[in-house]
């Protein structure tokens, strides 16, 4: 019998659960810069962190669809 090892669906659980804190705190950042800030280079600043972080949110649920694929892939393996 093969001995099966988990890192690479550890790894990616791990790197996911990271992913899951940054995202939300950074797009709650970015609407308070936004609400916060009202002259011209700092609401650019604002603007540009909330398409970055509207970007990782998206990469989030990606991933995290990713991972448990990943994680099914290597229990159910023929």
């Amino acid at each position: 019998m093969t001995e099966k090892t988990y890192d690479k669906p550890v790894k990616n659980f791990l790197i996911l659960l990271l992913l899951l804190m940054v995202s939300p705190l950074m797009l709650s950042l970015a609407f308070r810069m936004l609400r916060t800030f009202k002259e011209m280079p700092k609401i650019l600043i604002a603007y540009t962190v909330l398409g970055i972080s509207i970007f990782l949110i998206l990469f989030t649920v990606y991933f995290g669809f990713k991972s448990f694929k990943t994680l099914l892939n290597y229990l159910f393996e023929k």
